[in-house]
C-alpha cells in the first residue's frame, strides 16, 4: 500500500517467534496471558495466542487487568481467583508497563509464577518495591539499547537560526533556550504560558547546551537519521544532482539500497520487507530493590532464523523463584515408548499417555503417533527403539533337538550300513537270496540315503538346500517304496509260478522288478524336475507369523509341485500296502509280504499323523515335524523288513536253510 515506507522500529514477529522458541525450549505448553487494562496489549494477546496454538502451545486463559483505581474491583477479584487456581505456572504479559499493572491481591500469587514480559517493559527499574518482588526472576525481551550522541562532532556549536521556519525547531528554540523567534504571536504565547521573557539570540548554540554528554536517543531514530543522510550522500555524489525533478523517487531508490556500518560495527541495511534487521535480547531480571536491578543476559537473537540452542541452560536456582526450573504443562510429558491419547478436553495440550501398540515404537517425548518397526525389526521392552528380530531356524549351536536329530540320523545310517554289510557277507544264504537280494541292497541304500537327507533340513536354509530337501527326499523314498512294491509283486508272482505249467514263470527273474523300480522312480524324477524348472523352492524370511521373530524357512515355490511329489509318494505307498496286505496270507514259511505290510503300515501311519502336526506348527517346529516323520518312517522300513532277517542270520542260523525258507 505504501511503496516508499521503510520501517525503522523492530517487527513484532521477531518477538513472537523468540517467545515461542523460549516456551518450546523449556517445554512450557500450558500458559496464561495477562493484558494491560488500557487496551495496549489486546491485539498482542490475540496474535500471541493464535501463533502459540499453531506451535502446540495452549493458552489456559487471557485475562485483562482492570484499572486498580476504579471503585468496582469485582472483575479483579475474579481475575485473582482464576490466577490462584490456575495450573499454568508461566504467564505472558502483554501491553505497556502501566502504573500499578499488578494489583495488591496478585502479589502473593505472582510469587509462584514465572512471568515473561514484552519489550515495552524494559524500564523495569522504575517499578515500585511490590512490583519488583512480583516480577523478580522474570524473563523480559528487550530491543537494542539506546545510543548516546557524541557531542564532539559539533565543536563549533549548532547554528539553528536558519531552521526557525520549521515550527518544531521554532518551539524548541523558544522553550529550551528562551530565544525570540520570527513569530511575534508565538513569542507572546510562550511568555504567557511558561512565564519567561524570550531574548534575542545569535542562532549559534554550543552543543553542550543542547545535549548532555550521555544523552541517549532511541537507536531507531538514530539509525533513521543516518540512513537518510547516507542515501542523500550517495545520491549527490553518484548522480551529481543539479535539479530536483523526481527527487523523492530517486531518493527512495538510494534509501532502499542503503548499506553502511554504524559506530557499533553493526551492518545497517533494509531486508526484503524493507525493515532494518534488529537484534533482540532476552534478559532474566533480578531485583534487589525498587531502584536497583541486575539483568542477566540469556540470549541475543540475531533474527527470526535463530536456533533454540541460543537459550543457554539456566538450571541455576538463582534464575528461578522457587529455586528450580518452572514446569508449566497441562499433562506430564509422554516418555518414549508411549503416545498421547486425547480425551474430552478442548485443549490439545491435555492428554493421557498410553503404551504404543505391539510392533510400534515412539523414540521422542510427547509423541502423538507411534511408528511401526520395519519387517526385520521389533520394538525393545521399552518400545523406544527398534531392534533386530530374533532369527529362528533349526540351528546346530542353539537347538538341542538338532543335536538329537543329527545323532539319531547318523546312528541309524551306520546301523543301515551295518545291515547292508551283513547282507553282503551272507549273500549266499537262502534268506538273503529269497525274493531278490538286489532289491534288498537297493532298499538298504535308499534307507541309508533317507537318513542322510535329514541334514538337508537342519541348519540355516539356503536356496540350494531348499531345492534339495523335498526333491531328494521324494526321489529316494520313491525308490524305496518302489522296491517294496516290486518285492510285493514278486512275492505274488512267485506263489503263482509254483504251480505246474503256470504262465507266471516267464515273469520270474530280475527284469520285472528292475523295470518296476525304474519306471515308478522315473515318474517322481520327472515331477521333481518339472517343479524345480518352473517354480523351485527358495529361502524365505517369514516376518509376520511370530512377533519379534524372523523365521528363516524354505518357501516351496509351486504348491502344486510340492504336493505332487508328496501325493505320488503316498500313492506308491498305498499301492504297495494294498498288494502286500493281499499277499500276507500266502502259505510261505517265510512270507516277506507280512513284513512289507507292517512296514507300509508304519510308513503310512507316520505320514498321516504328521499332516495335522505339520499344518498346526510354524517355523523351526514345522521342520522338526518333517525331520521326525522322515526318521520315523525310514526306521519303520528298516526295522520291519530287515530286523527279522538279521535276527535269523545272526542268532538263528538253523532257520536260514532252504528247507525252512521254502
Amino acid at each position: 500500500m505504501y511503496p516508499t515506507l521503510f520501517r525503522m522500529t523492530p517487527d513484532d514477529r521477531l518477538y513472537y517467534t523468540a517467545l515461542i522458541k523460549l516456551l518450546q525450549h523449556f517445554g512450557w505448553n500450558w500458559v496464561g496471558i495477562l493484558s494491560a487494562w488500557d487496551g495496549s496489549g489486546d491485539e498482542e494477546a490475540q496474535e500471541l495466542s493464535k501463533m502459540m496454538s499453531q506451535h502446540g502451545i495452549c493458552t489456559e486463559y487471557i485475562l485483562k487487568i482492570q484499572d486498580v483505581f476504579k471503585k468496582d474491583n469485582f472483575q479483579n477479584i475474579i481475575i485473582n481467583y482464576i490466577l490462584g487456581n490456575s495450573t499454568a505456572k508461566v504467564v505472558i504479559v502483554c501491553g505497556t508497563a502501566t502504573m500499578h499493572f499488578f494489583t495488591p491481591y496478585m502479589y502473593s500469587i505472582l510469587n509462584r509464577i514465572t512471568l515473561i514480559l514484552p519489550p515495552s517493559w524494559n524500564k523495569l527499574n522504575t517499578a515500585n518495591i511490590n512490583d519488583s518482588i512480583a516480577i523478580n526472576c522474570s524473563f523480559v525481551f528487550v530491543w537494542p539499547q539506546q545510543m548516546p550522541i557524541n557531542v564532539n562532532i559539533y565543536p563549533h556549536g549548532v547554528n539553528v537560526s536558519h531552521c526557525l521556519h520549521d515550527p518544531i525547531m521554532e518551539d524548541i528554540w523558544l522553550y529550551f533556550f528562551h530565544c525570540l523567534s520570527p513569530n511575534k504571536k508565538k513569542n507572546d504565547l510562550f511568555s504567557l504560558v511558561y512565564s519567561f521573557l524570550p531574548e534575542f539570540c545569535t542562532g549559534l548554540i554550543e552543543s553542550s547546551s543542547i545535549f548532555a554528554e550521555d544523552t541517549p536517543i532511541p537507536s531507531f531514530a538514530y539509525t533513521a537519521v543516518y540512513v537518510l543522510a547516507k542515501a542523500l550522500h550517495d545520491m549527490y555524489y553518484m548522480k551529481k544532482i543539479s535539479q530536483y525533478n523526481g527527487f523523492q523517487h530517486r531518493l527512495h531508490k538510494y534509501v532502499r539500497h542503503c548499506y553502511y556500518e554504524n559506530p557499533y560495527a553493526d551492518d545497517i541495511y533494509f531486508n526484503e520487507r524493507r525493515e532494518v534487521p534488529s537484534d533482540l535480547i532476552l534478559y532474566n531480571w533480578h531485583f534487589f530493590n525498587a531502584s536497583f536491578n541486575l539483568p542477566r543476559t540469556i540470549s541475543i537473537i540475531k533474527g527470526p532464523d535463530y536456533i533454540p540452542e541460543t537459550f543457554i541452560n539456566i538450571s541455576d536456582p538463582v534464575y528461578w523463584k522457587k529455586g528450580k526450573v518452572t514446569v508449566s504443562r497441562c499433562s506430564d510429558p509422554c516418555i518414549p515408548g508411549t503416545r498421547k491419547k486425547f480425551g474430552s478436553s478442548i485443549h490439545k495440550c491435555c492428554y493421557e499417555c498410553v503404551s504404543c501398540p505391539e510392533g510400534e515404537i515412539s523414540n521422542i517425548s510427547d509423541s502423538e503417533n507411534c511408528m511401526k518397526c520395519p519387517d526385520e525389526e521389533w520394538p525393545n521392552k521399552k518400545k523406544d527403539r527398534c531392534v533386530p528380530k530374533l532369527v529362528e531356524f533349526l540351528s546346530y549351536t542353539d537347538d538341542t533337538i538338532v543335536v538329537v536329530f543329527s545323532a539319531v540320523s547318523i546312528l541309524c545310517c551306520l546301523l543301515t550300513g551295518l545291515i547292508l554289510r551283513i547282507f553282503i557277507h551272507y549273500q549266499d544264504t537262502p534268506i538273503v537270496k529269497a525274493n531278490n537280494r538286489n532289491l534288498s541292497y537297493l532298499l538298504l541304500v535308499s534307507i541309508m540315503l533317507s537318513f542322510l537327507c535329514v541334514f538337508l533340513f537342519l541348519g540355516h536354509p539356503v536356496d540350494v538346500t531348499c531345492m534339495l530337501r523335498v526333491s531328494s527326499f521324494g526321489v529316494i523314498f520313491s525308490v524305496a517304496v518302489s522296491s517294496l512294491l516290486a518285492k510285493s509283486i514278486m512275492v505274488c508272482i512267485a506263489f503263482k509260478a509254483t504251480k505246474p505249467g503256470s504262465p507266471w514263470r516267464k515273469w520270474m527273474g530280475a527284469k520285472l522288478p528292475n523295470f518296476i523300480i525304474c519306471v515308478l522312480s522315473l515318474v517322481q524324477v520327472l515331477i521333481c524336475v518339472t517343479w524345480l524348472s518352473i517354480s523351485p523352492p527358495f529361502q524365505d524370511r517369514d516376518t509376520h507369523s511370530y512377533q519379534g521373530k524372523v523365521i528363516i524357512q524354505c518357501n516351496e515355490g509351486s504348491v502344486i509341485g510340492f504336493y505332487s511329489v508328496l501325493g505320488y509318494m503316498g500313492l506308491l505307498a498305498a499301492v504297495s500296502f494294498i498288494i502286500a496286505f493281499l499277499a500276507r496270507t500266502l502259505p510261505d514259511s517265510f512270507n516277506e509280504a507280512k513284513f512289507i505290510t507292517f512296514s507300509m503300515l508304519v510308513f503310512c501311519s507316520v505320514w498321516i499323523a504328521m499332516i495335522p502336526a505339520y499344518l498346526s506348527t510354524r517355523g523351526k517346529y514345522m521342520v522338526a515335524v518333517e525331520v521326525f516323520a522322515l526318521i520315523a518312517s525310514s526306521s519303520g522300513l528298516l526295522g520291519c523288513i530287515f530286523f527279522p532277517k538279521c535276527y535269523i542270520i545272526l542268532f538263528r542260523p538253523d532257520l536260514n536253510t532252504k528247507t525252512c525258507i521254502h
